[in-house]
């Protein structure tokens, strides 16, 4: 059973939700007792639907929610969950975003606290590659049957079944490999390598570098696997040909080797490396003045606001509530249009957000009272915080459904999982 809920939260991840996840992700019991909480208060009086069974519709539910998810993050990071947060979160910059971008993930505090680092960048964290024998396109030699093969990555171990027909090529099971690893969302890259008119499997792990003890980060064979074996030796998918490494790097001249390209820095930074530094020219990490770190944050929230209105406009055509959606977003920002415009936002017609960032940096610079002159934007970030937080609890409720029957006022069970539906949508196929 547990391989299973592995195998749904693996396909999950990769198919759902590629976005990185954040420290804000995780949550204490309290906090999930109060999830708990609101959902049965949310459907004491709900009432009985029909299960939602369509694909498209179902995929759409777990991704509006996950876009509300996103926003949620993106207030959280730029402090909009502290009072007068979103004022005075400090914003990092690099003298080279090409080689090391950067952002600050540290306390509020004055600028002279937090020293300037120096990073130099000798080489990266680089994954593990597998490159597989380059065969003709002539018919496989290999006898038609059903074939696996067992990939051990992650301290996990997924067997991989496919058939070889009469007359296939060896193009022809390549590419269908490729389309079943890609599909898996195993953590394994595959793509078809091609010279001299022979095609080969290229596997690459899409995790770099590694921890303490580990030689490898994905191996392949059939040994000990539960069909015909052979498919490992006839393509070479056992062959490594690039190792993965730890990047090298210094940080004010101490060496550091970090296995990811992204990391945090002293609980101050956190850091994704690019590039490669020239010899004696380190990248500078440092933060940004007050005006500029308040200009970069209410950027961001503007850019975070204008991902979830297009996420959700996407939907319009096939969803028919995916419109009800976009209209609450859009009178969200409406509320405040015209206290917007004067800071240099501007709400256009689909929805979405404009920021003129040297009117927002000149209101800034000129502002006595950085609180007042920017209450509308505070106000405007509570009110997203307050939305996303509900389309995350009950994205069921942007999804057109079909009524059973309604409750009987005062005199129902609670039905606490009923706005949880699009869990179960993950384990459709696996249960």
């Amino acid at each position: 059973m547990s391989s299973v809920l592995n195998a749904v939260y693996n396909n999950y991840l990769t198919a759902y939700t590629p976005k990185a996840l954040t420290r804000y992700d995780t949550h204490k019991k309290s906090e999930l007792r109060s999830v708990y909480n609101s959902i049965v208060k949310l459907n004491k009086e709900a009432p009985w639907y029909l299960p939602t069974t369509n694909k498209d519709t179902q995929r759409y539910a777990v991704d509006i929610k996950e876009n509300a998810r996103e926003l949620h993050n993106t207030i959280a990071q730029l402090g909009g969950l502290e009072e007068d947060g979103l004022f005075n979160k400090k914003s990092a910059y690099s003298s080279d975003e090409n080689v090391v971008s950067a952002s600050y993930i540290g306390p509020r505090t004055s600028d002279d606290q937090i020293p300037s680092l120096e990073l130099e960048i000798r080489s990266l964290a680089s994954s593990q590659e597998n490159l597989g024998l380059f065969l003709p396109e002539a018919k496989v030699g290999l006898v038609p049957d059903t074939y696996s093969f067992d990939v051990s990555i992650n301290e996990m171990n997924y067997e991989f079944q496919f058939a070889v027909g009469e007359s296939e090529t060896n193009r022809d099971v390549q590419e269908r490999l490729v389309r079943l690893i890609n599909n898996s969302g195993v953590g394994i890259r595959a793509e078809l390598a091609e010279a001299d008119g022979r095609t080969s499997l290229r596997l690459t792990s899409e995790a770099t570098g590694l921890s303490q003890g580990k030689t490898h980060l994905f191996h392949i064979s059939d040994d000990k696997t539960s069909k015909r074996a052979g498919t490992v030796e006839y393509f070479g998918l056992d062959y490594t040909s690039r190792e993965a490494a730890n990047a090298d790097i210094s940080v004010n001249g101490e060496e550091r080797s970090p296995s990811s390209n992204h990391f945090t820095i002293g609980k101050l930074f956190e850091v994704q490396l690019n590039g490669i530094t020239e010899e004696g020219s380190p990248v500078t990490l440092g933060l940004k003045t007050d005006v500029e770190s308040l200009t970069d944050n209410i950027s961001h929230l503007i850019g975070g606001y204008n991902d979830f209105v297009k996420a959700a406009s996407s939907y319009v055509e096939t969803q028919s509530k995916s419109r009800q959606l976009v209209n609450e977003m859009k009178g969200i920002a409406g509320i405040y249009s015209n206290s917007l415009e004067s800071l240099g936002v501007t709400l256009s017609e689909d929805g979405t957000l404009s920021v003129d960032r040297e009117l927002l940096r000149q209101s800034a610079m000129q502002s006595e009272d950085v609180a007042e002159t920017f209450e509308s934007l505070k106000n405007l970030s509570d009110m997203l915080l307050k939305k996303s937080n509900q389309v995350s609890l009950n994205p069921m409720n942007y999804v057109q459904k079909t009524v059973v029957a309604y409750k009987n006022p005062g005199h129902n069970f609670v039905s606490p999982y009923t706005t949880s539906a699009y869990s179960g949508m993950m384990f459709n196929s696996y249960c």
